[in-house]
């Protein structure tokens, strides 16, 4: 048998329990565009940043296929900002949103080299990590 290597994320689905609420945090907060889309009939929700997107699931009422265990509030997801990450936390800071790890920017190791993050919450408790790599 062959062996594969995959190349990148495409997409990541999130759980959650309020779609538009989950929108709203991620278009407002971290500058995702929201799309909505058809598949097999049923009108979906995505929220698209770079080349990759993450797709909205009502919990209780998820698309098949689905992971086998679903839940909100059970990812940690990192994602890599071009804007100061400290311009980011003076945001969250101002927009009254409680900034993990102290409130301050701390040092983490990434996929491709050291970062410098933030870490907040999103509506459904997932964490949320905004990243400048060093």
């Amino acid at each position: 048998m062959a062996s594969i290597a995959v190349k990148s994320i495409d997409h990541v689905v999130l759980t959650v329990k309020n779609i538009p609420a989950t929108i709203n945090f991620y278009t407002t907060r971290l500058g995702m565009k929201h799309e909505v889309f058809t598949s097999k009939g049923v009108e979906r929700h995505a929220l698209l940043f770079g080349s990759q997107k993450l797709n909205l699931h009502q919990s209780g009422k998820e698309f098949e296929p689905k992971a086998g265990k679903v839940q909100p509030g059970s990812e940690d997801l990192c994602f890599i900002t071009d804007h100061p990450v400290d311009d980011v936390l003076k945001t969250w800071k101002s927009a009254g949103i409680d900034v993990l790890e102290g409130g301050e920017v701390v040092d983490r190791t990434g996929a491709v080299g050291k970062l410098r993050s933030v870490y907040c919450r999103d509506p459904d408790e997932n964490l949320i990590e905004v990243s400048n790599y060093v």
